[in-house]
């Protein structure tokens, strides 16, 4: 039976979607195709319909991820929303709908240049989100700034998850301590 155009594409969506809630919320190395495949509802034959490998869906999905995370950054209305959205207890508790750069980054590292090349596009959509939410900084400025705020943000964000079930108060106080001196530091 012959597959429509439009069928191929919601099942790629479909694989993507799952791909990268996976790889955010357990990481590249401890997900497997099959895995994927399942909770797309697809075989495992499949897979190979819509990508040549794991390293390419990989890719895919970090470019996927990144997208929608910095294009609902543009949509906010301030960084202060920013801020708040994403050093919250919410974000840091659900990998797996959260920030693709703070649950990835340490992995991209050993993975193939394609995919840390996507994940550079991707981490540069988020600096170009940012800027556009300080204005009040100089314009030669604004990229340095918004590199450094998303640094921290990733670090605190980062940071909060290592200890979360260790100490949960320990967590909650990283979280409140970064946006609270990123609200400070950019006026927000």
């Amino acid at each position: 039976m012959r597959v429509t155009k439009a069928k191929v594409a919601e099942h790629r969506r479909s694989i993507l979607d799952s791909a990268s809630r996976l790889f955010r919320e357990r990481g590249f190395r401890d997900v497997g195709v099959a895995e994927i495949m399942q909770a797309s509802g697809l075989t495992h034959g499949a897979f190979y319909g819509h990508f040549r490998s794991k390293a390419e869906l990989a890719d895919a999905a970090c470019q996927e991820a990144c997208a929608e995370g910095a294009q609902r950054w543009l949509e906010s209305a301030s960084l202060p929303e920013i801020l708040d959205r994403y050093l919250s207890p919410a974000h840091r508790d659900n990998p797996a709908a959260g920030c693709a750069l703070a649950a990835l980054g340490a992995e991209v590292a050993r993975q193939p240049g394609e995919v840390q090349k996507s994940f550079a596009e991707g981490m540069g959509r988020f600096v170009d989100a940012l800027e556009r939410h300080m204005d009040e900084a100089p314009p030669e400025a604004r990229r340095q700034q918004a590199m450094a705020v998303l640094s921290c943000m990733i670090g605190a964000l980062t940071l909060a998850r290592a200890v979360a079930s260790g100490d949960p108060a320990l967590s909650d106080a990283i979280l409140a301590a970064a946006r609270e001196q990123l609200r400070s530091h950019f006026g927000a």
